[in-house]
């Protein structure tokens, strides 16, 4: 699902990344030695991304080195994977107001971890090591409460806010520019088989403990309240809340994943006003 990408971003990145770590090795002594051995002594974005991940992910059957190995044998074999975690970074500081520096999210922010250690299990899947990928989803889960299948296809741009109980299944498809606030399921109805997740369009913003069940699709820029339960198709541009999930109104803004925002005010719900319903809702 992964675009090419050119490395212009990172070319970008890393030196900004790398002098911020500086500075904060600077206030913080306490995190000198933790700084240099993830950033400062670093050679490149890929490698210090690397040794994060691995620190984190280390445990008694497979110890850091270990998955440093794996980590870097991913990241040679597709590029894409490092240029989607710089775009996955840059997608933080637009749009989470506690990241006030690269260097946090990219240091301490769960979220961004899991979902850089899910693109490494999604490349062993391809790859048809699937053992060692189902082995990395499960430590995942432990590690950071976000559990993702490594059969999901998740594109680029894409933030996890707070990403606990973040839960997405194994056909599940998401597109560039989606933002997740914790605890949202992207699940299955039952026992069925097959293609049974949701699809995730581009620039979709999904609340707080959102659950969104069955092969069902959520348009392009649609916005999905908190704790909204979305048993049916989702029409692009529009924001759906309640349990089930109904339409209540347009989106509200072009882009609810970057504008993330939560409320529900702005113009009155179609269904209250006796509006025309946008092209695609349950109301046409």
């Amino acid at each position: 699902m992964l675009k090419p990408e050119t490395p212009s971003s990172i070319d970008r990145l890393w030196p900004v990344l790398h002098q911020e770590a500086k500075e904060m090795q600077k206030r913080e002594p306490t995190l000198a030695l933790f700084i240099t051995s993830a950033v400062t002594g670093r050679s490149d974005f890929a490698a210090a991304l690397g040794y994060i991940l691995a620190e984190e992910l280390a445990g008694s059957y497979v110890d850091a080195p270990q998955w440093r190995t794996t980590i870097a044998e991913c990241h040679k074999a597709d590029n894409r994977i490092v240029a989607a975690a710089a775009r996955d970074l840059a997608a933080v500081m637009e749009r989470d107001p506690a990241a006030r520096a690269v260097i946090e999210p990219f240091l301490f922010f769960k979220g961004y971890h899991a979902l850089q250690a899910y693109r490494v299990a999604h490349w062993l899947w391809k790859s048809k090591r699937e053992a060692l990928a189902l082995f990395l989803q499960g430590r995942i889960a432990r590690r950071f409460a976000v559990d993702i299948h490594p059969g999901a296809e998740i594109g680029v741009g894409v933030m996890f806010d707070h990403a606990n109980g973040i839960v997405i299944g194994e056909t599940s498809v998401v597109e560039d520019n989606v933002s997740f606030l914790h605890s949202v399921t992207l699940g299955g109805t039952g026992k069925e088989i097959g293609n049974r997740h949701p699809k995730i369009r581009e620039g979709v913003m999904i609340g707080a403990g959102a659950k969104i069940l069955g092969n069902i699709e959520v348009g392009k820029c649609a916005r999905v309240a908190a704790g909204s339960l979305v048993l049916e198709r989702v029409p692009p541009n529009t924001t759906v809340a309640g349990v089930p999930a109904h339409v209540i109104k347009i989106s509200g803004c072009e882009k609810p994943a970057q504008d993330m925002d939560q409320l529900l005010g702005g113009r009155q719900s179609i269904r209250t006003t006796g509006g025309e319903p946008p092209p695609g809702s349950p109301e046409e």
